[in-house]
């Protein structure tokens, strides 16, 4: 069932700390009658909104404080011409961006709108334009953009303030895509147009209850906001011996180095294997902690983001997500121990991109047998998604540390791997390819894949030697 439909002033209420909430000043716009396009009638239809809501646009813009944290919010009246975007209300959203940045404020738009305001024609339109630089100016600065999908969320507001944002929440039951009811085809399927199907599709990362919200969203402005000492928003632009305060060049330097991620303990075996077998059975070994125990241990907080924003998800084969660890936020990738699929390295891709721009250390849990190499696989595009998750390894500019806790199998292992960073659990191996496809492809005999396993130097102590990893956690 959806939730009730609130409108700004009371969404504010329910996700804001009490009597925190300061609303904006916003920008005088010019004032022609009935609007840019002297739509007969539409400045009766303006006059009536405003009796029937109390506001004189269609979003309410403030600071406050939620669960304890200040951030800049958007919150879309939908009693005011169902939510549109105008020029004026783009005056508001520029200066709430604006705002933002001035004070380095995360930014939440509370959505409920149902798209462009036909009234001021391609005017209205092109105030997403508008938008998306904000929100791409917001972004470069280093502050995140956190959504909530209230109903609806359809057309241009969910294709920028929406779907652009880092993280994205909705409401149970709430109307999400960008065809609105009254312009999709007849026979569509309604339920496809669900906040549900939307977080189905990879395209949001949870649905939250009314009574969950402010504490959720608090947690997410928590671990995406906390300072982090010598951050990214701190850097510097060099250029030519100039310094600028511009975060869009491809050369940036933190003024310090920001400290790496904690590495995490073993919680497996801790004896080394005495052969190349032996360190595959014990990774292969059921009893063997996985990433739902490593990251139990680690994280006294955690939230998830699911989906790669390209129609996939893979919660079986990798969890993602960012959360607390000995005080400070660490973002996290972690292999279940399952094939991973495209989507799943598009997501932790997705992780470490925004990591990297809000200056969070980045913990890679390798486990994997290898990527998923079905038929479907390859028509999802694994290839891609795997060497865009090792360019963006290779392109972070935030410390990321890598613990090999099962198998490491082949580079759909190596993908998730730091350079120079990684380091072994006791009851892992990393390895070119499995045993017995090694043995496989020289032709050997069946009997032979353990001796192949000694060859090929997958042992944590191995790759030590190899300098292929730097340590071995617990020895």
């Amino acid at each position: 069932m959806p939730e009730p439909r609130l409108s700004a002033r009371e969404i504010l209420t329910l996700v804001t700390d009490a009597s925190t909430f300061a609303e904006l000043p916003y920008p005088a716009g010019e004032s022609r009658p009935d609007g840019p396009l002297a739509w007969q009638g539409y400045d009766a239809s303006r006059a009536r909104a405003a009796e029937r809501t109390g506001e004189t646009e269609s979003v309410v813009c403030g600071t406050a404080r939620v669960a304890g944290t200040q951030a800049v919010l958007i919150a879309f009246e939908f009693g005011f011409l169902g939510g549109s975007l105008g020029e004026r209300t783009g005056d508001r959203l520029e200066a709430a961006h604006g705002h933002a940045r001035a004070h380095r404020l995360p930014v939440v738009p509370l959505v409920a709108t149902g798209g462009s305001r036909m009234q001021e024609g391609m005017l209205a339109l092109t105030q997403l334009q508008r938008v998306a630089r904000q929100s791409a100016l917001t972004r470069e600065a280093g502050l995140p953009q956190i959504a909530v999908l209230r109903d609806p969320t359809t057309g241009g507001g969910w294709a920028t303030l929406g779907a652009g944002a880092d993280v994205i929440l909705a409401l149970p039951g709430a109307q999400v895509g960008f065809a609105g009811s009254r312009v999709r085809p007849q026979d569509a399927d309604p339920t496809a147009y669900t906040a549900e199907a939307q977080v189905t599709a990879g395209a949001a990362d949870a649905v939250v209850p009314l009574t969950e919200l402010r504490e959720t969203l608090g947690l997410w402005l928590r671990l995406l906001s906390a300072p982090r000492g010598a951050g990214l928003h701190h850097m510097r632009l060099r250029r030519g011996g100039a310094t600028s305060h511009n975060t869009t060049a491809d050369a940036i330097r933190p003024n310090a180095p920001l400290p790496a991620a904690p590495l995490p303990s073993a919680l497996g075996a801790q004896e080394l294997p005495t052969t190349g077998w032996d360190a595959v059975q014990q990774a292969r070994s059921p009893r063997r902690p996985r990433a739902h125990a490593y990251l139990d241990a680690y994280f006294t907080h955690r939230a998830a983001i699911h989906g790669d924003r390209c129609g996939g998800t893979d919660t079986e084969g990798i969890l993602c997500g960012f959360g607390t660890a000995q005080g400070r936020t660490v973002a996290y990738a972690a292999q279940t121990g399952t094939p991973t699929r495209p989507a799943g390295y598009r997501t932790a891709t997705r992780l470490i991109r925004l990591a990297d721009r809000l200056g969070i250390p980045v913990l890679t849990l390798v486990d994997t047998p290898g990527a998923a190499n079905d038929a479907e696989a390859e028509r999802q595009g694994a290839g891609a998604a795997i060497a865009e998750l090792f360019g963006a390894v290779a392109a972070a500019r935030v410390p990321v540390t890598t613990l090999v806790i099962g198998e490491g199998g082949s580079g759909g292992a190596l993908a998730l791997a730091a350079p120079g960073s990684t380091w072994a659990t006791p009851d892992s191996y990393f390895s070119v390819i499995a045993p017995e496809l090694a043995a496989a492809i020289l032709k050997r005999p069946a009997e032979e894949v353990e001796a192949t396993a000694g060859q090929l130097r997958i042992r944590p102590q191995d790759l030590v030697e190899l300098g292929v990893i730097r340590g071995v956690v617990g020895c």
